[in-house]
This record gives structure tokens, sequence and C-alpha cells, in this order.
């Protein structure tokens, strides 16, 4: 299957592939992508996604075949399947990692940015290649960047094809953070050392009640639009009120009164 799905603890880790083809993104292989996000949404054992490439690449972008029949054909349909595969990550509830260890591009790239924060090794590059292949931006290439690096690096990606290395990508914000690994950065070991740095972030998220996780990601989403902070207090309060009520909060807080009664007084 061009799209592997392994559990580890609450965190579902989803390989796309096709390393023979750079996991360029077939119509089969988008649409296998795009289900399996639906159904670890759908799996209430699920906390947390990592979605990764098989070396050498993390996705070398939409496959040629696709993109010169929507050429042909002068229909988008090829395309908005192709769109799906991220769209599914982009709207997807829980929290989701991108381990990069290899090359992402034109589409393979928007994969990355989806996802809501990219761990990467030191073999990782972030590469628009739309202008240089003589196609506009797709996939809504032009508002993920922007909202990932700001305007300046935006614009030097978008339009003058810029392309990002692992520490470039740091620097300027695209990814959280770059991963140092030992011997050649395209070993499988080496990607491994950045998915299990990405499962073990994501596993933080694992640990917590998943409507929880689910609610603050909801709130990411809600105050990132809101002009003032007040705004952001009153939308958040509800959900707040919401924890404070909930049975995990309640054995949090029994256990705390149970450890302190245990130590006795102090001072």
């Amino acid at each position: 299957m061009p799209i592997l799905v392994e559990r580890r603890g609450g965190v579902a880790v989803l390989t796309v592939s096709d390393p023979a083809r750079r996991n360029a993104l077939s119509l089969e292989l988008a649409d296998q992508l795009a289900q399996a996000v639906t159904a670890c949404e759908s799996d209430e054992s699920v906390h947390a996604m990592v979605i990764t490439g098989a070396p050498p690449a993390f996705c070398a972008g939409a496959d040629l075949g696709v993109l010169a029949a929507a050429s042909a054909s002068g229909s988008a349909a090829d395309l908005r399947r192709i769109y799906a595969s991220f769209l599914a990550l982009a709207e997807a509830a829980l929290p989701t990692i991108a381990a990069v260890t290899g090359p992402a591009v034109g589409a393979g790239l928007n994969l990355a940015l989806a996802c809501d924060l990219r761990l990467v090794g030191p073999g990782a590059v972030f590469d628009p290649r739309f202008l240089q292949l003589g196609i506009h931006p797709g996939g809504g290439m032009t508002w993920l960047v922007q909202r990932a690096v700001g305007p300046q690096t935006a614009a030097a990606m978008a339009l003058f094809g810029a392309a990002l290395d692992a520490q470039e990508a740091v620097r300027t914000g695209l990814a959280y953070q770059l991963i140092e690994v030992d011997g050649d950065p395209r070993s499988p070991d080496a990607h491994e050392a950045v998915v299990a740095a990405a499962v073990d972030l994501a596993g933080r998220a694992a640990t917590a009640p998943r409507d929880l996780v689910i609610a603050t990601k909801a709130a990411l989403r809600a105050t990132a639009v809101m002009p003032q902070h007040a705004d952001a207090v009153a939308y958040e309060t509800a959900p707040q009120l919401a924890s404070l009520r909930s049975e995990a909060f309640t054995r949090l807080i029994s256990a705390t009164r149970s450890e302190r009664r245990a130590q006795g007084p102090t001072g």
C-alpha cells in the first residue's frame, strides 16, 4: 500500500511510501492519503498524526501524468483530487506534524505546510518549483506559505523559486525544529530519528484528553483571525470552563491533593 499507517501509542504515523517515484502524488495515492487521515480522525484512540515520506524524498509533488491530463482536458477534477489529500490534513481536527527528511516539492510543499508544524532533518528541502515548471502555484500554496513565513519569504519562494534548506526553514519559521542526526542524512536511521522526534512531540498531545486537544486546536484556528486580545479571552472562557468540569481535571486535582497530604506540612 502506498500509504502506510503505523500506531505508536496515541499517535498515528502516516507514511507516503512510493520511493521509486519519490512519493509523487498520483490520484490513487492522494485518495488513499485522504482516506487514511479521515480514518485516523474517526479512531477515538488516535490523538495526533505524524505525516512523513519514505526516503529519499518527503514528496516530489503531483504526478506529472496528472498535470499532463489536466492540461489536455482543461478540467480541474483531477487536480482537486490531489488537493483533497492535503486539505484533509489542513482541515483535520487532530494535531498534525510533518516529519520532513528529504525534498518537499510543489504539491509536496503544500502537503508539509498543511500540517500544524514541521520537524526537519538535515536533508530536508522545501522547494516550490511551480514557476520553474511553467505552471501557476496551486492547492492554496500562496496562502499556506504566507501564513508560514510572512510576505517577504513567501514572495521569494512563490515568485522567484527560492528553495529553503533545513536551517533556513527553521530560521524563517517554516519549520519548528531541526533534528540533528549522525551519519548520512538520507539514511533510514536518520529518517527514523526525525520521525521518532515527531512522534515524541505528538505524544505530548496524546497524553491529554482527546476532546481537550481538539478544542485547543480549534481555539488556535478561531483566535488567529480575531482582532483583539479580549476577543480571544471571551472565546476561550467557555471551553476552559468545560475543561474545569471534566473528569480528567477532577482526577488531576484529587491526585494532587492526595500527594500533598501524603507529603505532610512543609516549612
